[in-house]
């Protein structure tokens, strides 16, 4: 158990390793997305660590990569040992994979080189009052599945092989992580930082079924970073969702709060399969496209303040979406 001066180091620090002294039933991964500027690159790679149920042999560390591009996905694990990650700060080591707040050293499936982070991060602030992306529920020991956003937009060069072949390429990142027992049995996560109208903008939204004492709940995060600023709707500031439909082509999706009213009208398509934990192992798969487009309008009073279509744009409708929809918000 955690002691809590170390509690709360890793609440101020979401995008460090939490998993110290966890030896059964855990997992955590960072999630590290680069695209160039031209699109034709889209790349996520996911080095994380997994911590089956004690006695069990499932224990592993692991980097996903997915080519967004073709939908190629890649499952590569090494033993639990080649895993190390600090407990205060972003930096990440898995077998000959290096990952920080400086970019990426890549051997891994396709990949190998270099990613270079070029600009500062741009985290969800932190706040021991609000740590992070999840509010005060990031206070809450008992919570399935914590998340956290490292960074909505940074620029980035890349220097790789792929397949062998040396590409080039200037783009933009985006950095998440989650930890915990479980991913949500039904959730929606969006993200893009590729708006036709704001080279600098950037969104992420997710709707989740959370778990909570004897019954469950959809909350729902949504984070758009324009003209300088985080505007967020979020189940814990008083925001309400005004409609979610989720259908086989489309999600479209509203919500209202202290900064106005956020639109969304998202087109899915079809993309790779990641590998996500259950109890036992890391063999849960869900879908990812980055390939997706989106509409989108943010309104004030009335006024639109920022609209256009995001592009690149990664997508997960995963699990009970049925369930998810059913219960609309409500504990």
């Amino acid at each position: 158990m955690l002691s809590p001066k170390n509690y709360i180091t890793g609440v101020m620090h979401p995008e460090a390793f939490h998993g110290q002294n966890k030896t059964k039933n855990y997992f955590e991964g960072w999630y590290f997305k680069f695209v160039s500027d031209d699109l034709s690159q889209k790349w996520a790679v996911i080095p994380g660590v997994f911590r089956g149920l004690q006695g069990s042999n499932t224990h592993e560390a692991f980097v996903q990569v997915l080519n967004g591009a073709t939908g190629e996905s890649f499952y590569i694990t090494y033993p639990i040992e080649q895993f190390s990650a600090e407990g205060n700060k972003f930096d990440v080591s898995v077998g000959p994979n290096h990952f920080s707040d400086q970019g990426a050293t890549l051997n891994a499936g396709p990949l190998k080189g270099t990613i270079k982070i070029q600009s500062p991060l741009k985290p969800w602030p932190v706040t021991f009052a609000r740590p992070g992306i999840m509010g005060w529920y990031g206070l809450v020991p008992m919570m399935e599945c914590f998340h956290g956003l490292v960074s909505f937009h940074h620029t980035i060069t890349a220097d790789l092989e792929i397949d062998g072949k040396k590409v080039a390429f200037a783009g933009k990142g985006y950095i998440e992580k989650d930890w915990g027992k479980n991913f949500p049995s039904g959730y929606i996560w969006l993200h893009s930082n590729h708006l036709d109208s704001d080279p600098d903008a950037s969104l992420v939204s997710s709707a989740a079924i959370i778990p909570w004492l004897t019954a469950s709940f959809r909350g729902f995060i949504m984070g758009f970073h324009h003209s300088g600023k985080l505007h967020s709707w979020t189940t814990y500031n008083k925001s309400k969702e005004d409609y979610l439909t989720i259908d086989d082509s489309h999600i479209k999706w509203q919500v209202t709060g202290p900064d106005g009213t956020l639109t969304i009208s998202a087109e899915r398509k079809r993309g790779g399969l990641l590998h996500a934990p259950l109890k036992t192992a890391m063999h849960q798969r869900v879908e990812e496209t980055m390939d997706a487009e989106f509409e989108i309008r943010h309104e004030i009073n009335g006024e639109v303040v920022k609209e256009g279509k995001m592009k690149a744009a990664a997508m997960e409708v995963f699990g009970d979406i049925e369930r998810l929809l059913a219960i609309n918000g409500k504990k």
